[in-house]
């Protein structure tokens, strides 16, 4: 698709969307760049239930955030991005948004139980059912009825996620218990594993980041899985940096987690040069990074 057509597919999308799925896209409050185009999507998923903190259940409904770029030629690569706990994607806006001008398309689902406005409280214990909602997110992107149908390369997959989301992104991506085959590359922001977790031979690529002066996440959890880990890896060290902001923030580890996620998933997804990853993590006082291509 051409630049102009992407923008009349999207327009025409939204419109037909808000008629089928009644309600499932709605503008968005905040505004994103010019080179962003947001929406929101409302996906539910019938066969498996949230049990929330004050009594109550449902089916696992996944407003879901997905910016697409509104330059290049389509289809673009998915990004399914998975935010921390008791938080809700746009804390994230500023990456997420790098993400879509660099030419991916960026679908960031509220996870019903763990997000910051789920009913009675954000509930650790429900951790163990993201990745299948990682999965469920991926199957209504790519498959035959999906909304953004011709947007998406459902031949280049790749996860994300921070905190619980990155638990939750590295269980669906290497995890034998959760892993989704589809998936193509992995980026683990300030995450760890879950008990049990051993990844299968043939595992996606991966990117993990870390702060060494994280008081949440220990830079241990990450060496942990980082050593289970088959090839090719890489682990990339923000030298002083805490939990949360390296990602949300304009900080001076910001442009390096730009540079070196864009870098790797470039490298997998589009076959780009892999020394843009080498180069933006290797920073003096910043950050360095282990390769194991």
């Amino acid at each position: 698709m051409t630049q102009a057509r992407v923008r009349s597919w999207l327009s025409r999308v939204g419109i037909l969307s808000l008629a089928v799925l009644v309600g499932g896209w709605a503008a968005v409050a905040s505004s994103p760049p010019a080179s962003v185009h947001l929406r929101v999507l409302r996906l539910v998923d019938h066969s498996r239930r949230a049990q929330f903190r004050n009594g109550t259940s449902g089916p696992r409904t996944l407003v879901t955030y997905v910016r697409f770029p509104t330059r290049g030629r389509a289809p673009f690569p998915l990004i399914v991005f998975a935010h921390g706990f008791d938080l809700t994607p746009q804390i994230y806006a500023r990456l997420l948004d790098a993400w879509t001008r660099d030419g991916y398309v960026v679908a960031a689902p509220v996870f019903p139980v763990e997000n910051a406005n789920a009913p009675g409280g954000a509930d650790r214990s429900d951790l163990g059912n993201e990745p299948g909602d990682i999965r469920f997110v991926i199957s209504r992107l790519v498959g035959s009825t999906s909304p953004v149908r011709g947007l998406v390369d459902p031949t280049k997959i790749a996860v994300a996620g921070q905190s619980d989301g990155a638990v939750a992104a590295l269980s669906v991506a290497y995890d034998k218990r959760y892993v989704d085959r589809r998936i193509d590359a992995a980026m683990i922001l300030s995450g760890a594993a879950l008990a049990g977790f051993t990844p299968p031979p043939g595992s996606p690529p991966l990117l993990a980041i870390q702060g060494t002066s994280d008081p949440f996440n220990a830079p241990s959890a990450t060496t942990n899985y980082f050593r289970l880990m088959h090839q090719p890896k890489f682990l990339l060290w923000l030298l002083g940096a805490t939990h949360l902001p390296p990602y949300t923030t304009s900080d001076r580890w910001a442009a390096v987690v730009d540079r070196a996620t864009t870098a790797f998933l470039d490298h997998y997804l589009r076959g780009a040069p892999l020394h843009p990853l080498i180069e933006a993590g290797t920073q003096t006082g910043v950050a360095r990074i282990t390769s194991k291509p």
